[in-house]
């Protein structure tokens, strides 16, 4: 049994589906009890739980040959990341308690970073897991494709990408959900002893430019990107409800400054298969109801 957090996701979703169109058995572990018929009726075992509710999550992991842990975007955590430190101490000690016989984690690209940030909420994820003696990977992807859907209707009207991302002609690691959710389903599949670190990009690296590009010919109309001075960021951020936007300007600056990257600039870590222009594509095809 492959036990599946996240599943009503894109990635946790594409993972069920993938093992499901192996012949694997799959428990959908749901918050929502009205999501269940339909996962139900794909062949999966369903089952409900919290993150924070260790009761709930070892009855969720018992049994299973291999979990599949994703948490929640946190985009504006406390000061020192108690919501992560909750959520790393539910994890860890129910799955010590479920012992399941291997883990796949959803990390992130950054979680080795020197410098504290938004992504040192996995880097406290990832040394729990990594102390209950269960085989674990640590899957870091890359920057999601799909962050760009916040983009599609902006660059619609105004022919403008506002980028975070800088210099415009800078490539940044970038990947895929269904390629995240595809790698985690085989390497949910594979058998290895202690933990390991799988980072994962795309089969190209990435720039504002590339995806203004993209984006104008997914659109129809031309887009140029234009990056958002930093010192807009913080009233920006504030203006759309985060009290402690500080984290997540770090990380954006360890992208830009290049201290959140991968080893050897992605040379060790595995490539997706999804384009830039397929993804692009699914983006704008669902912003007009496709």
């Amino acid at each position: 049994m492959y036990a599946i957090t996240g599943v009503t996701g894109k990635v946790g979703g594409e993972v069920a589906r993938t093992l499901l169109a192996a012949g694997k058995p799959v428990r959908a572990i749901l918050r929502d009890e009205t999501k269940g018929p339909a996962w139900a009726a794909l062949g999966c075992e369903t089952t409900l739980a919290s993150m924070e509710d260790k009761t709930s999550l070892i009855r969720a992991f018992t049994g299973a040959e291999a979990v599949f842990v994703m948490v929640p975007p946190l985009f504006d955590p406390e000061p020192g990341f108690p919501e992560a430190r909750r959520l790393a101490a539910a994890l860890s000690e129910a799955l010590a308690a479920a012992r399941p016989h291997k883990v796949v984690y959803l990390s992130t690209i950054g979680a080795d970073a020197g410098e504290e940030n938004l992504l040192s909420q996995h880097t406290l994820l990832e040394a729990a897991l990594a102390k209950t003696g269960i085989p674990t990977t640590f899957l870091r992807p890359g920057w999601f494709m799909e962050n760009a859907a916040w983009d599609v209707a902006p660059a619609r009207e105004t022919g403008i990408l506002h980028s975070f991302l800088t210099p415009l002609d800078k490539a940044f690691p970038m990947v895929a959900t269904r390629d995240v959710g595809r790698v985690a389903a085989a390497l949910l599949q594979q058998g290895w002893q202690g933990n390991r670190v799988v980072e994962l990009e795309g089969p190209q690296r990435v720039s504002p430019n590339d995806m203004a590009v993209t984006l104008a010919g997914a659109l129809g109309r031309p887009v140029r990107a234009e990056a958002l001075p930093h010192n807009q960021w913080e009233p920006l951020f504030r203006s759309q409800g985060a009290r402690h936007p500080i984290p997540r300007i770090r990380m954006l600056d360890g992208f830009n400054e290049g201290w959140i990257e991968f080893r050897e600039r992605g040379r060790y870590a595995t490539k997706g298969t999804t384009s830039l222009d397929t993804a692009i594509s699914s983006l704008v095809a669902a912003s007009q109801g496709a």
